[in-house]
């Protein structure tokens, strides 16, 4: 691991850039990511905004490889769907655990993973680039169930697998953005997971679950 200096971080060096990922990791909790500073940042780590500046350009810098951590961790949730079945009542679990997965990834992960949508939104490669990547953990996998089912006339063949898939993985992600908001609407936590699941099962299969 190297300072923007390109000179290698000792282990103590080491130590103090995580502990200023963490900080900013925490400010992004309860602040706008706009209003994150970099002396607010490194006050909180209980060291210098020189010392931040060896490690990190900026705060922009600092978020996205935070951003790039998230969207590795991200690659765990194909394996809700890896080996899955989406034919009777093994479906409707697997749609269920998909939904569960994702949402908990997203609340887990909700203040980077906003700062992300923010940057992807305003047109940001870079952010745009680890929101795709964590799409894509699903995604791929979507699609392939999609047109594995089609393959043995489950699914009608006039549907596009990709398309399916990708309007799917982008409901769930505007969804568990909006997760808070639901309760506005009267919508419960508990209400709001097995009826997106439903719309899940019913976009992949086109078939009402066996429960």
């Amino acid at each position: 691991m190297r300072t923007v200096d390109g000179r290698v971080a000792g282990r103590r060096g080491q130590a103090t850039r995580q502990k200023l990922l963490d900080c900013l990791s925490e400010m992004l909790n309860s602040s706008p990511y706009r209003d994150v500073k970099v002396i607010d940042v490194a006050r909180r780590a209980g060291t210098s905004p020189a010392t931040f500046y060896q490690y990190f350009p900026d705060v922009e810098g600092a978020v996205l490889e935070i951003a790039d951590r998230v969207a590795a961790d991200s690659a765990g949730l194909s394996e809700l769907l890896e080996g899955r079945s989406w034919v009777g009542k093994a479906g409707w679990q697997t749609a269920q655990e998909l939904v569960d997965g994702f949402l908990d990834f997203w609340r887990k992960n909700d203040a980077i993973l906003r700062v992300v949508d923010l940057g992807a939104a305003e047109g940001d490669k870079r952010f745009y680039k680890i929101r795709m990547k964590v799409l894509n953990s699903v995604n791929s996998s979507l699609t392939d169930a999609v047109a594995e089912l089609q393959s043995k006339g489950r699914v009608d063949k006039d549907v596009n697998p990709a398309a399916v898939a990708g309007s799917l993985v982008t409901m769930l992600a505007a969804v568990a953005l909006h997760q808070k908001g639901f309760t506005t609407w009267g919508v419960k936590q508990a209400e709001l997971k097995p009826n997106l699941a439903l719309l899940v099962y019913l976009g992949v299969t086109g078939k009402k679950p066996t429960k």
